[in-house]
């Protein structure tokens, strides 16, 4: 069928020289990716870090809070962060979930047993939007816990994020909700341990 996009794409014929440089350049491409993952994977297997302690006062706390009953898959991804928290290794782990499903809730109760570790957690959304309804969420459900929730967009004054910016890296923030704003390189983490991305970030 007719091919329908922004651009004609370049068509090489399968002999041509064009074909082999770009197949060439790809099996580079995907070398130099395999080269990075494995980098990666052999850091990750030599880290450790200190197994979380857990705080079941102040999560029964957040839990109450709910306003729904828990579904069973909310339940055992919390008993499996809860598993991988209690280790040395760090976590890796992705939560699956069409939405309305309670990912956000998994989310604050994992972030909630980062700071009560005295460590602090980031929360990355796709949309300037999202980071909003996020920090608006967190902060109602957090209002009664001892956990201080910063908000960091491109919407913000400069002043407010320079605001935030300090008290980041001074350790007065627990739960920085954001957008890729929160990625960059003036932005320094006191002791950041948990970093959690919206699926839709990648």
């Amino acid at each position: 069928s007719r091919y329908v996009g922004f651009a004609d794409p370049a068509v090489s014929r399968l002999g041509s020289t064009t074909w082999q440089k770009t197949k060439g350049k790809i099996k580079e491409d995907v070398e130099k990716l395999a080269k990075e993952l494995l980098n990666l994977y052999s850091q990750k297997e030599i880290i450790v870090r200190k197994p979380y302690l857990f705080d079941k006062e102040l999560e029964s706390q957040l839990k109450a809070g709910f306003l729904y009953e828990e579904t069973p898959d909310q339940v055992q991804a919390m008993v499996d962060i809860k598993k991988d928290l209690a280790k040395e290794k760090p976590m890796d782990r992705i939560i699956c979930g069409d939405v309305g499903f309670g990912k956000t809730e998994v989310a604050m109760r994992a972030a909630l047993m980062a700071a009560t570790n005295s460590y602090q957690s980031a929360i990355i959304c796709p949309t300037t939007i999202l980071a909003n309804q996020h920090f608006n969420n967190f902060k109602e459900r957090f209002k009664d816990l001892p956990v201080k929730i910063s908000l960091l967009s491109r919407l913000q004054t400069k002043n407010e994020q320079k605001r935030i910016t300090k008290e980041i890296s001074e350790g007065k923030v627990d739960i920085l909700i954001g957008t890729h704003r929160v990625l960059s390189s003036d932005i320094t983490f006191k002791n950041l341990q948990m970093l959690i991305i919206d699926d839709e970030q990648r």
